[in-house]
C-alpha cells in the first residue's frame, strides 16, 4: 500500500523520532534507567517485579504504562478524530509535550518517578498523535514496525515483486531521524544530564510552532 502523505507530515515524522529518540536515552541514562517511549520492555519488566514481588518497581513500572495511556488520551481528546487535516490540534498537542518535558526536568532532578512519568505521557500523547491521522502507518516512539516494514520490503524485493518504496523510504527516515535523536540524546545527557530534555522540549515547541505557522498560511492562501 503506497503512502499518500503531506510533505509536512513527513518532515514532522522524521523531527519527532528525532525527539523520542532523545527523551527514551535520558530515561534510560537517568537514575530508573527506563525507556520511556514505548512500553514492550516495561511490560516484560512488570511481568518479573509481579512475580519477584518487587512492590516498588510494581508501582513505578505501572505508573509508567499508565502515563503512557494518559498521553495518549490526552491526545484523543485534542485532536478527536482520525482525519488529516489543516485546523486539528496538532500545534496544541506539540506544545502539551513539550510542557511535559519541561515539567519532567526538575522531578527527574530530584530522582522522582513522576519525571519518567511525565516524560512517558509526552512520548504517548506525541505516538498516538502521529499514529492517528497516519493510519499506523506512522509511530515515531518505536521503531519496531519501521524495522518490520523494512525486512517486508527486502523479502518483497528477493521474490521481485514491486517494492513500495514510499513506505520503506518513510521507514527508513524515521529509523534514521529515532538513532540521530538517541545520539544527540546521549551527548547532550553526558554534558548537560537531565537539562538534555531541553532539546526534545524545544524541538517539540517549535515543530508546534512550525505547524501554527504553516496552518495559519495556507487558510490565508486557500482564502
Amino acid at each position: 500500500m503506497g503512502i499518500r502523505l503531506p510533505t509536512w507530515v513527513w518532515i514532522g515524522a522524521i523531527a519527532l523520532s528525532c525527539v523520542a529518540g532523545m527523551v527514551n536515552v535520558v530515561g534510560f541514562l537517568g537514575f530508573e534507567h527506563q525507556a520511556v517511549s514505548h512500553l514492550t520492555g516495561s511490560t516484560s519488566q512488570l511481568g518479573m517485579a509481579l512475580i519477584q514481588g518487587d512492590l516498588r518497581s510494581i508501582g513505578h513500572l505501572w505508573g509508567l504504562l499508565i502515563a503512557f495511556s494518559l498521553g495518549a488520551m490526552l491526545s484523543g481528546l485534542i485532536i478527536q478524530d482520525g482525519v488529516l487535516q489543516l485546523g486539528r490540534r496538532y500545534g496544541i498537542a506539540l506544545a502539551l509535550e513539550s510542557a511535559l518535558l519541561l515539567l519532567a526536568i526538575p522531578l527527574f532532578k530530584q530522582q522522582q518517578i513522576w519525571g519518567a512519568m511525565l516524560a512517558a505521557m509526552a512520548c504517548g500523547l506525541q505516538n498516538a498523535m502521529a499514529t492517528t491521522f497516519s493510519g499506523a502507518v506512522v509511530r515515531t516512539t518505536h521503531l519496531s514496525g519501521m524495522f518490520t516494514d523494512l525486512g517486508i520490503g527486502l523479502g518483497h524485493l528477493l521474490r521481485g515483486l514491486p517494492l513500495p518504496m514510499r513506505r520503506l523510504t518513510l521507514s527508513g527516515l524515521i529509523i534514521g531521524g529515532f538513532l540521530a535523536g538517541s545520539m544527540l540524546g546521549a551527548w547532550l545527557f553526558m554534558h548537560w544530564q537531565y537539562d538534555a530534555l531541553l532539546a526534545p522540549a524545544l524541538l517539540t515547541g517549535l515543530t508546534g510552532l512550525g505547524y501554527v505557522i504553516y496552518r495559519q498560511w495556507a487558510l490565508l492562501r486557500a482564502r
